[in-house]
């Protein structure tokens, strides 16, 4: 049950970590107190440091990528960053990774896919959290990763119609190769799919998802 209503913040341009960490925290002190906080990040993250944030390592929405900005964030320890900044323990996850932790059932081998301006992915065995890999930079095999393939600029580029068949596509490759025995498909472009077009093994989830997995995850991380 949520005790509070969401607070939303547009992303300041440029962004780097320090800034972000002063957003968070003006963020924060509008919520009730806590006694630990969960970050969803759009980026490669482990035990809390940043080792890759493309949508960031630019000087404006959409730019191209600027070395300096990416130094910063490269190996950057965000998790420690906030956690002295809120006063609290804070766990810093790739988003995908806490939106999946909501959605998954605990048994089997399963696969988290999120639709947003990119293609944030998240595995799962057992119940347990694998380490985040960005599948979504691998070569899709139709021309370039699937970031670009199913991203939103594509979306928008090509109409929803041809897009869902990407996502169709993007789906049967995924499972070439990762033989998923579920997948869930959330995030912001999840709404534009067809969920008797996906096959018996997919489910649509709701984007909020991610603030229950912000709870779990604390169990379900190896």
């Amino acid at each position: 049950q949520m005790i509070a209503d969401r607070v939303r913040i547009e992303t300041p341009y440029p962004c780097p970590p320090t800034l972000l960490v002063d957003k968070l925290t003006e963020l924060k002190s509008q919520l009730p107190e806590a006694n630990r906080a969960s970050v969803g990040f759009p980026g490669l993250v482990r035990s809390g440091r940043v080792l890759n944030i493309p949508s960031l390592s630019r000087l404006e929405y959409g730019g191209p990528r600027d070395e300096a900005m990416a130094n910063m964030w490269h190996n950057y320890d965000l998790a420690t960053a906030l956690a002295d900044a809120f006063g609290i323990p804070v766990k810093v996850a790739n988003d995908a990774d806490v939106q999946g932790c909501a959605v998954v059932e605990g048994t089997g081998f399963e696969f988290v896919m999120t639709l947003g301006t990119g293609c944030g992915t998240a595995v799962f065995h057992e119940g347990q959290l694998l380490p985040h890999m960005e599948l979504s930079h691998a070569p899709s095999g139709f021309g370039g990763d699937f970031d670009d393939y199913i991203g939103n600029a594509t979306r928008k580029e090509i109409g929803n119609k041809r897009w869902r068949k990407r996502v169709g596509k993007a789906m049967k490759t995924f499972d070439d190769f990762l033989f998923f025995d579920r997948i869930y498909i959330g995030g912001g472009n999840a709404k534009h799919l067809n969920v008797t077009d996906l096959g018996p093994k997919a489910k649509i989830v709701a984007n909020t998802a991610g603030i229950l997995g912000g709870i779990r995850i604390w169990d379900m991380e190896r």
